[in-house]
């Protein structure tokens, strides 16, 4: 089998388990998720666990017949969709067939997505005591309004109660906010983001809006229903975020996060941002191997219909030439504050690093060190300094 690092550690892996199911479609949403009404022939909820497993097998070995063994899971993630439609003894289920096949890290963080409306006191208890750990809620806002924008279901007041029974269950917390809303003020952001730190959480996630062509949303933007989101009161309100964030104790390491402690950091992303080997399992979930990524066939129904015949249920693959690897470490590592090493960048293009610390994007005194770490003003402008560093 494939040996592990070469300092000794452990060879790790993550678990991505994507449930791709939602009680209703967000307007602006562009992920693989579906309603029940829109399934069946072997896609159901209720069908979904006995059918993640078997893909799990089924990864297990085929990783083994190429070569690849991992000494312990590290972090699993549980993905939507809205996982926690699901009843919490699926989701335990499910994280106790993957241990079965290999070893939870000692440490492992096992996290579940959740809507706020879509848990309950005795729900969050049955996760903790299963194994999950941590407790991602999809908030977005703590205004009505934008909320009704984004066709969130939720009532803003749920959320600190959604936050407290998952704190009396033991789990650690983050909460998702989305900023850039059409219609949405500075001040919106104000109240969500002081809403989401009164809770006590643990980790705080700020994504600005992107509004993918395919969406309800984008369409309304097309037929001028609503107005499209201004760069510069996207860089005002993320610069809000950050003081809130930093004046309350939170951190950020990496451009959209914001940790209490550095434990508290979202492992599983981090191991996506460093390039780390996961396990993409779920219609239409990616994973990632050495450089090799795959993808799985969307649709949940067709998804079950390749398992039932002992079919990875694979929709295509491809192995990421050199070049293009190191592209994708500028731009992940250069997102996160740890940064990135100076030897990371091609030496054609390792000259734009004293331009952009001389234009206040890169941090003189890490640069000196050797690394390269964004400055706040670098946060801002992270793709247009990517875009300098990569050939």
């Amino acid at each position: 089998m494939r040996a592990g690092p070469a300092d000794g550690r452990p060879r790790d892996l993550s678990v991505y388990i994507h449930v791709p199911f939602c009680a209703v479609r967000c307007g602006y949403c562009d992920f693989n998720t579906y309603t029940a009404t829109e399934l069946g022939g072997g896609g159901s909820q209720a069908e979904y666990p006995a059918n993640a497993m078997a893909e799990m097998d089924l990864t297990l070995a085929a990783d083994r017949a190429a070569g690849y063994d991992y000494d312990q899971v590290s972090t699993v993630f549980f993905g939507g969709g809205t996982p926690t439609l699901l009843p919490a003894d699926d989701l335990v289920a499910m994280l106790g067939h993957l241990r079965t096949l290999l070893p939870l890290a000692e440490d492992a963080e096992i996290t579940t997505e959740a809507n706020p409306d879509s848990v309950t006191r005795a729900s969050l208890s049955r996760l903790a005591a299963g194994g999950i750990t941590r407790v991602s809620f999809g908030m977005q806002s703590a205004v009505p309004s934008v909320l009704a924008t984004l066709d969130r279901t939720h009532d803003p007041e749920r959320v600190p109660q959604a936050v407290a029974w998952a704190r009396e269950a033991g789990l650690d917390v983050s909460l998702d906010l989305i900023y850039g809303t059409p219609g949405e003020t500075v001040a919106d952001v104000e109240t969500s983001v002081k809403a989401a730190l009164a809770c006590g959480v643990d980790h705080m996630s700020a994504y600005s809006l992107i509004i993918e062509g395919n969406t309800a949303m984008a369409r309304q933007l097309r037929r001028g229903e609503l107005e499209a989101p201004d760069p510069d009161d996207m860089a005002d309100k993320y610069e809000l975020i950050d003081d809130l964030a930093a004046a309350d104790g939170l951190t950020w390491y990496e451009v959209s996060n914001w940790a209490r402690t550095e434990r508290q950091r979202s492992r599983h992303n981090l191991a996506y941002w460093r390039g780390g080997d996961w396990w993409g399992i779920g219609p239409g979930a990616h994973r990632h191997r050495d450089g090799l990524r795959a993808w799985n066939v969307k649709h949940p129904s067709r998804y079950a219909r390749m398992l039932a015949t002992g079919e990875m249920p694979v929709a295509e693959s491809e192995q990421v030439a050199a070049q293009d690897r190191q592209v994708e470490r500028i731009m992940l590592e250069l997102r996160i504050a740890d940064g990135l090493p100076v030897g990371a960048v091609p030496e054609q293009t390792r000259g734009m690093l004293d331009v952009h610390r001389e234009r206040g994007h890169l941090d003189a005194e890490a640069l000196a060190a050797g690394r390269a770490v964004l400055t706040r003003q670098g946060r801002l402008l992270a793709d247009a300094v990517i875009r300098d560093l990569v050939l």
